[in-house]
């Protein structure tokens, strides 16, 4: 009984399966090539054998794209009918792998946005974070500037207040030494006061005393026992001690004449002075004023005593 030839199946191909890769012929051609490669090595490595022996090989050639083969061609029997062979099996065709489904670009896209979505997220999570550092940085700078700020301040309302005790206590020693002097020219004040009451009582008492040995002329009307004018020469002695203490840089127009009115206590100490007739330039009058201060203490006359009121006239040419 003859086999009917068997067509091969065609490989089963997916509906959305990418196409078939390119070069697949080539790749068959090689591995054809190699196969009788192989099968030619094992003929030469076999013919040293004295024996000839009758060799059978068999060989699996898959094809990148698996199909079934056809059977093979028998020949119609002898005349002698030989006892059927048992049926070959068929041989086993090894699956075709399902290749993987192709990828979406739909669902490629919504991940590469999913991406991108969570690399913003972070991205903006780490710009927050540096950003509140910043804050957090600037906030204690702040800080820092303001504590330094408020101890300079403490530091400078102390040393003020410092200060204006040492300033208080200062104005408080110079009253109280201010005082002190006070009082001791009020004391010898009052007690140059005292001398003075003294010496005129000593001298009224001595001129009740002497009455009778008074010194005016006959037509004389006072109660001393001398004249209390001073001596002629007294007022240029007096002028002569004054004049070298007056210091004048400046020019003086004309020669003007001030006279000063002087009081003296009994001993000579200046009390007292006073323009009594200006010279008409207040200048020459302020030099003649601060060189009767410099003389202090008048002479005494040619009697021993010093006139209380004396009236002295300067010129600046004299």
């Amino acid at each position: 009984m003859r086999n009917s030839a068997v067509s091969p199946r065609p490989a089963p191909h997916l509906e959305f399966a990418p196409p078939a890769p390119e070069g697949r012929q080539g790749s068959l051609l090689i591995a054809i090539a190699a196969h009788a490669a192989l099968f030619l090595a094992l003929a030469l490595a076999t013919q040293w054998r004295t024996q000839p022996q009758t060799v059978q090989a068999e060989a699996e050639l898959w094809s990148a794209t698996p199909q079934a083969a056809a059977p093979r061609l028998q020949e119609p029997p002898p005349a002698t009918q030989p006892e059927p062979e048992p049926p070959k099996p068929e041989p086993k065709v090894k699956p075709t792998p399902t290749p993987p489904p192709a990828p979406d670009p739909e669902v490629e896209r919504r991940d590469a946005q999913i991406a991108l979505e969570k690399k913003k997220q972070l991205d903006q999570k780490k710009e927050a974070e540096k950003l509140e550092k910043e804050k957090a940085e600037l906030k204690r700078k702040e800080r820092e500037k303001e504590e330094k700020a408020a101890k300079e301040k403490a530091e400078k309302d102390k040393a003020d207040k410092e200060l204006e005790k040492k300033k208080a206590a200062e104005k408080a020693e110079a009253d109280a030494k201010k005082r002190k002097q006070d009082d001791a020219k009020k004391a010898a004040d009052a007690k140059a006061d005292a001398a003075r009451m003294d010496d005129l009582r000593s001298e009224n008492l001595k001129r009740m005393q002497g009455l009778a040995g008074a010194s005016g002329g006959e037509n004389a009307t006072g109660s001393a026992l001398k004249s209390s004018g001073p001596s002629a020469s007294y007022a240029g002695r007096l002028v002569g001690r004054i004049k070298p203490n007056i210091t004048y840089p400046g020019d003086v127009v004309g020669n003007p004449r001030a006279e000063v009115e002087v009081k003296v206590s009994p001993d000579g100490t200046i009390l007292s002075r006073r323009i009594v007739q200006t010279s008409g330039n207040r200048a020459w009058d302020d030099v003649v004023l601060r060189a009767i201060d410099k003389t202090e203490v008048f002479p005494k006359d040619t009697d021993g005593r010093v006139p209380s009121v004396i009236v002295l006239g300067f010129r600046p040419q004299d």
